[in-house]
């Protein structure tokens, strides 16, 4: 393992021909990852919720690389029917997809219902994800080296699925739904992988968390407690910036030795910090039971079924 431990994102191999689709692409860990894989020659699709902000990044990304591919595309991860319109211009548009980045995310707001009434957090982390990937496959499936990489979270591993009140009617917490949310992508990312291999499918699903990274997703999130101790004390002491953050995820995007149903994450103390390296996935999250329940309920709240057989 000790060239995961002196990964950086230099060692990320030509990425011309391969088509790259990124959530969250316009800020922090989606923009770093975004311009990395540009620098190295892929074609990548930023989705955004908004689509000026996406420019922006563009601009900005072009100004550093001019000629690299990059193209800007609506997407809101809160809303199902965003998700159906966005996955069927772009499949209409890419007869082949390479990798997909499940990166968007938002933490910790006041308790919001998502567009089809459903807890905003666990709505655009994993809803929004699980019917993007599944409406995806098929292009992912006709790809070179194809990956899905879904990013966690340190928090994941403090979280808890309470599947008799997903929406949180009865009580809301807000880093309570985030680490909810964010167990939710790592038990989907793992039961993925799992699916995926028992189907004889060439895409691989692979997770990746940032360790403790400075975004805006700490600044700018509406509860005061969260905003102040992760983004205004913690932060400027511990964080490192998104650049680095952002390398566990494009070690799992691009690296020819990473493994399908791993995670990656910070190799410092306490994954705070640091190079790529496989880390370990909560118990909760390669339960077997956990797994298959998440699955049958997010087909049935999404009404996205896979093409697995």
């Amino acid at each position: 393992m000790t060239e995961q431990r002196r990964w950086n994102a230099d060692l990320i191999p030509d990425l011309t021909g391969r088509v790259f689709v990124v959530t969250g692409a316009n800020s922090g860990l989606g923009l770093a990852t975004t311009r990395e894989l540009a620098r190295h020659g892929g074609h990548v699709v930023l989705a955004v919720r908004d689509e000026h902000k996406g420019r922006a990044a563009v601009d900005g990304i072009l100004r550093d690389h001019p000629g690299a591919l990059l193209d800007v595309r609506r997407l809101d991860l809160a809303d199902l029917d965003s998700v159906r319109d966005f996955a069927g211009k772009l499949s209409a548009e890419h007869p082949r997809l390479d990798v997909l980045v499940n990166n968007a995310g938002v933490m910790a707001p006041p308790r919001t219902l998502s567009a089809q009434g459903h807890e905003l957090q666990f709505a655009a982390h994993h809803l929004g994800h699980f019917a993007l990937t599944g409406l995806l496959l098929d292009r992912l499936a006709a790809g070179r080296d194809p990956r899905v990489v879904t990013v966690s979270s340190l928090e994941h591993r403090k979280g808890r699925i309470d599947f008799d009140d997903l929406d949180a009617v009865r009580r809301y917490s807000p880093m309570g739904a985030y680490r909810q949310a964010k167990l939710a992508n790592t038990v989907f990312g793992h039961a993925l992988h799992q699916r995926l291999t028992a189907a004889g499918s060439p895409v691989r699903s692979l997770l990746a968390h940032p360790g403790y990274t400075a975004t805006n997703l700490q600044k700018d999130t509406p509860v005061a407690f969260v905003r102040l101790v992760f983004g205004r004390v913690l932060g400027p002491l511990l964080a490192q910036p998104a650049a680095s953050g952002a390398l566990p995820q494009l070690y799992a995007a691009t690296a020819p030795e990473a493994e399908g149903g791993v995670l990656y994450g910070p190799d410092g103390p306490g994954e705070l910090r640091g190079a790529p390296k496989r880390v370990a996935l909560a118990p909760a999250a390669t339960d077997p039971e956990t797994g298959r329940r998440l699955w049958e309920l997010s087909e049935s709240l999404t009404e996205v079924r896979y093409p697995l057989g």
